[in-house]
């Protein structure tokens, strides 16, 4: 049934006159016979409206004495039949007008009864109005209850929702088919970091069991390349073949950029440091002077012990970064490598562990095997890597830090049931105040800021003062929030960085400042010379610096530190090194501390420029200019 459109109901549930019709007409004797039609008599002038009257009244008392059936219910039916009758055609209709006429005209004589019954059609039509003047209001209610046959406007309104759906589809299977118009170009971000030119040729020392010193899996002319004693030039990474402009040093491996936007990574892979698969056979920077094929085996080295994949400097795919992407700078700490591409954006892969195991290297990545973006950070203009955190500075000033932060080196608390969310870039919760950061540094658990004030602020482990900050209690060994370092003020530092339990800095005048851990040497100066007020004592040896002192004979443009080694490359282009060398790092030939910043030299660097340094767990590289005229501009 449809649905209704009123309180009505349809037409077939709702009959004209039920039952009431067919029990008052039930046998024939019951039947009304109508009376006989008027004789017709000719109009005589003058008398037409008397003898109308008298036919009316001689026809009226006829009907009402005669007739047995209830004359609301002959009335409807009559009513009913002339209807559909009537109708049919235009006719018809004037048949009845004709006839109506007639009876209006007629004289006024006594109509008499016919004998024969000449049918119901002829009495209804002439009777049609005359008869329903009086009941006509009671018979309309069930006629016009009739047009309840608009209750099939539901089925119409199905059939133009059908249409309206089918046109519809066709429209949108049409806009399917139509040609799309090309994707509006994405908007360029604006250029915020210049890319470095000059190549660099590439020194290698200290212990490489992990292939970490990238000199390839193969002994050459019997020289051990696990143990390099003293700087030795990276035949894979040659300047004018290669054209390396900057690199990175992480716990137990590497990472290069080069002139034509290349990324180059070697050693230890746990953790996906190298972002690349070392496991099969990929194609590796190899020696000018190797035959060809030499390190195109996949399996370890049977002399060495060390798989070519890793030991070899090997590309980075460039298929997961955005056509066209130029980088700027790049960084590696403990199992973890970032990019900063020329618009500020950051890219990395790797993984980050806490003090009980791996953490993840983003919420969602457990080990990002390739690289990825770092949706957070935009704007980047530099980093820093601890051994298992990030710092990242934007161009505003803002840094943003994230990774393991047991030892608070976020600046943040993190608890072990919430440490995945420490993966996320988060603002760095310095002081109330305006601060503009303008320098980032690390440590290996420990960091820095410095504000474009000259103001130094530090946090994480300080269980050798390493943060610079002084406490009354030995055993309050955490800074848990960034705290200004008052012993810094006034030192304007272009850089600081840090090792395990001591830091490195260097001024805007190249001044060479240590603080933290002495025990193995870090200071890189002679104890006979110190103030004794400046140091602190245990069972008569220097323990840890209680104030920033100034390395002597240092004219410094960088510097590095790692574990308790550290490096300063000076503004003439010379090296230097100090501190542990138990695993050759310090370069000097034996493993002997290194007491004193001490220079290091060797056929292999004698007469060339150097412009890095970097350390890592067992290891160090340096990285030299490139002869004259082996500039990129690419």
């Amino acid at each position: 049934m449809p649905r209704r459109k009123s309180g009505i109901a349809p037409a077939a549930a709702h009959p004209a006159v039920p039952v009431r019709r067919s029990s008052r007409i039930s046998t024939p004797s019951q039947r009304y016979t109508p009376p006989p039609a008027p004789t017709k008599v000719t109009k005589r002038k003058g008398k037409g409206k008397v003898a109308a009257a008298v036919a009316a009244k001689v026809c009226i008392s006829t009907r009402v004495h005669t007739s047995p059936v209830d004359p609301f219910l002959q009335t409807v039916k009559k009513a009913l039949t002339t209807k559909k009758a009537s109708g049919t055609t235009k006719a018809t209709k004037a048949a009845v007008g004709k006839k109506r006429k007639n009876d209006d005209d007629d004289d006024a004589q006594p109509s008499k009864k016919s004998k024969t019954n000449t049918g119901l059609a002829a009495p209804v039509k002439g009777r049609k109005l005359a008869a329903i003047k009086v009941p006509s209001a009671k018979a309309a209610a069930p006629v016009k209850g009739r047009k309840m046959a608009k209750a099939t406007k539901p089925s119409t309104k199905a059939a133009k929702a059908a249409t309206s759906k089918a046109t519809k589809a066709a429209a949108k299977a049409a806009k399917a088919a139509a040609p799309k118009a090309a994707p509006k170009p994405k908007k360029e971000l604006p250029i915020i970091n210049a890319v470095a030119t000059q190549n660099l040729e590439v020194f290698s020392m200290g212990e490489g069991s992990g292939g970490e010193l990238g000199l390839g899996a193969k002994h050459v002319r019997g020289r051990m390349i696990t143990d390099v004693k003293r700087p030795r030039l990276n035949p894979f990474l040659a300047a004018d073949a290669v054209g390396v402009v900057a690199l990175a040093v992480g716990g137990m491996h590497c990472a290069a950029l080069t002139h034509d936007h290349r990324i180059l990574t070697w050693g230890v892979n746990d953790g996906g440091a190298l972002g690349r698969d070392s496991t099969t056979t990929e194609v590796k920077l190899k020696d000018a002077g190797a035959d060809d094929g030499s390190y195109s085996d996949s399996e370890f080295d049977e002399e060495s012990g060390l798989n070519p994949n890793e030991a070899s400097p090997g590309e980075v795919n460039l298929k997961h970064f955005p056509a066209g992407t130029k980088f700027a700078s790049i960084y590696a700490g403990d199992s973890m490598t970032f990019v900063v591409t020329t618009t500020g954006l950051v890219y990395g892969w790797g993984s980050f562990r806490g003090n009980d195991g791996p953490i993840g290297f983003t919420p969602e990545v457990k080990m990002a095997t390739r690289p990825i973006l770092i949706p957070q950070l935009k704007n980047i203009v530099s980093m820093a890597t601890g051994t298992n955190h990030v710092l990242a500075l934007d161009n505003k000033g803002a840094c943003w830090v994230w990774g393991a932060g047991e030892q608070n080196q976020l600046g943040r608390r993190v608890v072990a049931r919430t440490a995945v969310n420490s993966l996320v870039p988060r603002p760095l919760p310095l002081p109330r105040g305006k601060h503009v950061i303008k320098v980032i540094g690390s440590g290996d658990y420990h960091a820095f800021a410095v504000t474009e004030k000259g103001q130094t602020f530090a946090w994480g482990l300080n269980s050798f003062r390493q943060t610079g900050i002084q406490t009354k209690d030995l055993d309050d060994t955490i800074i848990s929030a960034p705290t200004l370092v008052t012993t810094l003020s006034g030192k304007n530092l272009a850089q600081i960085t840090g090792g395990a339990h001591s830091s490195i800095g260097v001024t805007t005048t190249g001044e060479v400042v240590v603080f933290g851990r002495l025990e193995n040497s870090e200071g890189g100066i002679d104890r006979t010379t110190v103030d004794e007020s400046q140091v602190f004592f245990q069972d008569g040896r220097p323990k840890f610096a209680k104030v920033p002192l100034v390395v002597p004979g240092i004219d410094a443009t960088m510097v590095a530190a790692a574990n308790d080694t550290c490096m300063a490359v000076t503004k003439d282009g010379r090296a230097f090194s100090w501190g542990a060398n138990m695993t050759y790092q310090a370069g000097q030939g034996d493993i002997e501390d290194v007491k004193v910043a001490t220079l290091l030299e060797n056929s292999a660097i004698r007469g060339k420029q150097m412009v890095f340094c970097g350390i890592g767990g067992q290891f160090s590289l340096l990285g030299g200019l490139a002869a004259e005229g082996e500039e990129n501009t690419a």
